[in-house]
């Protein structure tokens, strides 16, 4: 195996430095994701631990907004991940 070149060492450095920085900022709150399983708010309706709003029935009226005019993700994701072909 061949030795690291000055280059390589330097970028190593930079990156094993930058580390313990990017843990500081999620540590701190700099980065917050959104908590596992949170339904968007109006997501009332409990389906097998998955939330969708009233009107579900209908998703290409109710839900396309969010979830994109042919359910297939929008500012929502993709009814496709969980319901297949049903769409």
């Amino acid at each position: 195996m061949s030795e690291l070149t000055e280059k390589g060492k330097k970028m190593r450095t930079k990156f094993l430095l930058a580390i313990p920085a990017l843990v500081a900022a999620f540590a701190a709150g700099g980065c917050k994701l959104p908590a596992a399983n949170t339904p968007p708010a109006g997501h009332t309706v409990n389906k097998n631990g998955v939330y969708h709003r009233p009107g579900l029935t209908d998703p290409m009226t109710n839900c396309g907004q969010c979830h994109g005019s042919d359910l297939r993700g929008g500012s929502g994701p993709s009814c496709y991940k969980c319901h297949g072909q049903k769409w």
